[in-house]
């Protein structure tokens, strides 16, 4: 298996050298510019040092590059922006003595972190074309977004640049690219890994952090590597599965789940309809459109960044933000929690763990988020109907994994699974009771640096 974790077996085992990988990544990124998917990257002869301390770790990826979001973990030697311009030259520049408590996980396990990944502007699309570029393009069509906001990972795991990328999902933002190109990833429980700098609780916990990656082995690894809760909830031997389609799922999506549901039960899990929370769904997205206005507004006001220097969606989303009183975001925080007690109602009172399509259809072409308007509800209103129900687990801080489902019409298809709060082994381990009936992803390029 072409992945990370094979990766760092080659290189420990002296089938090609922390130095060769890492020329072999940066001539992957120049010769795949086409695709967006990278913002920054330290300097080469930086990035050999980095490569070659990790693989003196001993660590599970010893040695193996990744990308870092540009967004959340942040990493020395590499300014983040955010997606914004106008933060990439006001935020401080990061040292060792600043990174985040996990990007010194992903160190501690060997991964070597060379670069930044296209998010857009402010992580506020399921796309990442910020409007200084680069534009994210898929790697299975180059008209098709990658998804996002942790797009420009996708885009270079799918595309062979690394074999591993940092992400973070807030409504869906790991879950929508994997989706979208292949993937595995894993939206971990709240405050199952380490965070920060800055990271833990400035969405009002709906946010959390964890990787992309082309095999499930990979994704558990980092997600060891990265735990910090000793609680673990368990899955009952066979599980009962709740299997919900909504509405506006494609036959292909719609396939997709039914054919996984079929695997799972296989796997001796037993597999029952649930009725689709579309409407609550719905609540739950405008909400936490609610909490990005804020979020933003506080950012954006403590660095005095003027409204000229951001799109004029970014604009219209921080005067929202900036418009809501002490008493309407403590009433947020309310709503916060009944729409939390909600989701577990709708989704696991009959249920042990729920089963859905990711995505509505296919990736939608390039340009299907422009940024150049200030209808913020439309702007919601896209994202909650290209991932339908994907924000419940962010609101109820539930786990939620991943799984490249199945291929069709060129472009694969993903499903996820939600569990119960700390589930997240547990929906790993249930995930690898299937992984030898899910079909081989044919990604458009190889891993760089892989030996043949």
């Amino acid at each position: 298996m072409a992945d990370a974790t094979a990766l760092a077996e080659a290189i420990a085992a002296g089938a090609v050298s922390p130095q060769a990988v890492v020329d072999a990544t940066y001539d992957a990124a120049s010769a795949r510019e086409d695709l967006g998917a990278v913002v920054a990257m330290l300097p080469r002869c930086e990035a050999v040092r980095v490569a070659e301390e990790g693989a003196t770790t001993g660590g599970s990826f010893a040695g193996v590059p990744m990308l870092a979001k540009d967004l959340g973990a942040s990493v020395a030697g590499l300014r983040q922006g955010l997606g914004s311009e106008a933060l990439r030259r006001r935020l401080p520049a990061t040292d060792r003595e600043t990174e985040g408590r996990l990007t010194c996980a992903f160190r501690a396990g060997g991964l070597a972190p060379v670069g930044l990944s296209t998010v857009p502007e402010f992580g506020y699309a399921l796309s990442a074309e910020p409007p200084g570029g680069p534009i994210a393009r898929n790697p299975f069509d180059t008209g098709r977004t990658p998804g996002g906001s942790s797009g420009g990972a996708a885009a270079a795991v799918a595309g062979g640049i690394v074999s591993i990328a940092h992400a973070t999902d807030a409504a869906g933002s790991i879950r929508v690219p994997a989706a979208a190109c292949g993937l595995w990833g894993l939206k971990p429980s709240r405050g199952a890994v380490v965070a920060g700098p800055s990271f833990g609780n400035h969405l009002m916990g709906i946010a959390s952090e964890g990787v992309l990656a082309r095999s499930l082995r990979d994704v558990a690894t980092a997600y060891e590597l990265t735990r910090l809760t000793a609680a673990e909830a368990r899955l009952p031997e066979a599980p009962v599965i709740g299997l919900a389609i909504p509405s506006v799922c494609g036959p292909n999506e719609a396939d997709a789940a039914l054919r996984v549901a079929g695997h799972l039960a296989d796997a001796g899990c037993r597999i029952v309809d649930m009725k689709v929370p579309e409407t609550l769904g719905q609540e739950v997205h405008s909400l936490i459109g609610e909490i990005l206005a804020v979020a933003l507004a506080a950012v954006l006001d403590s660095l005095a960044v003027p409204d000229a220097e951001i799109s004029p969606l970014a604009a219209a989303s921080r005067a929202r933000g900036c418009a809501m009183s002490g008493t309407e975001v403590f009433a947020m925080t309310n709503r916060l929690a009944e729409l939390s007690d909600a989701t577990h109602a709708a989704l696991l009172s009959r249920c042990d763990a729920a089963l859905m399509p990711v995505l509505s259809g296919p990736p939608p072409k390039t340009g299907h988020f422009p940024t150049d308007h200030a209808d913020l509800d439309r702007h919601l209103e896209r994202m909650e109907a290209m991932a339908p129900c994907a924000a419940l687990a962010n609101l109820a801080g539930l786990p939620a994994l991943a799984i490249p489902a199945a291929v069709s019409g060129g472009l694969p298809r993903g499903v996820h699974i939600m569990g119960p709060p700390q589930s997240d082994r547990a929906l790993l381990a249930l995930a690898l009771r299937i992984v030898p009936a899910l079909p081989q992803i044919s990604y458009p390029f190889p891993v760089a640096g892989m030996p043949e």
